[in-house]
């Protein structure tokens, strides 16, 4: 049934959501440029939103916020701590932290597009609503860590060729 992949969707991006929130601040910490720091600071707080209108779902549907191993957003993250070791002190550090960050946008934009999709196919406007109101914030994230690359970050890790 639609309603049980929902809801395992739905587990799956609060599991999701919950693990970006333990990742951002060390990704803040490693960044070197001021505007991917403060694009970092400023994500974690609309993360923290996004994790309450997903409990407002999880509301809505009945069940409690429980969140289910995610697989893909494990392996993101692990990619993203890779590169915090691998590129430690060097400018390419930036653009690799960017690549993760907008790695883990794209996956949010994609789960957020689906179950706000199945939310209207099932009749849940409230739901469809805070869906719809994350991912417009998922895809303004997205739309200015691409402006930080352009204008900073890729431009300093290719000086260092």
């Amino acid at each position: 049934m639609l309603a049980d992949l929902f809801h395992e969707t739905l587990k799956d991006i609060y599991f999701a959501e919950n693990k970006i929130l333990k990742t951002l601040p060390k990704m803040a910490k490693a960044a070197q440029s001021k505007e991917l720091k403060a694009a970092f600071v400023k994500h974690e707080r609309e993360t923290k939103g996004q994790v309450k209108r997903l409990q407002s779902v999880f509301k809505i549907i009945g069940k409690p916020p429980r969140g289910k191993t995610c697989a893909a957003i494990n392996g993101i993250t692990e990619e993203g701590a890779e590169i915090m070791k691998d590129f430690k002190g060097m400018p390419a550090l930036d653009a690799g932290l960017l690549a993760a960050a907008q790695a883990v946008e794209h996956y949010e934009i994609s789960r957020y597009g689906t179950l706000r999709t199945w939310a209207e196919e099932l009749g849940m406007s409230d739901a469809a609503s805070l869906l719809t109101a994350t991912l417009k914030e998922e895809t303004a994230t997205d739309k200015a860590l691409t402006a930080i690359a352009k204008s900073v970050v890729n431009i300093d890790a290719e000086s260092e060729m």
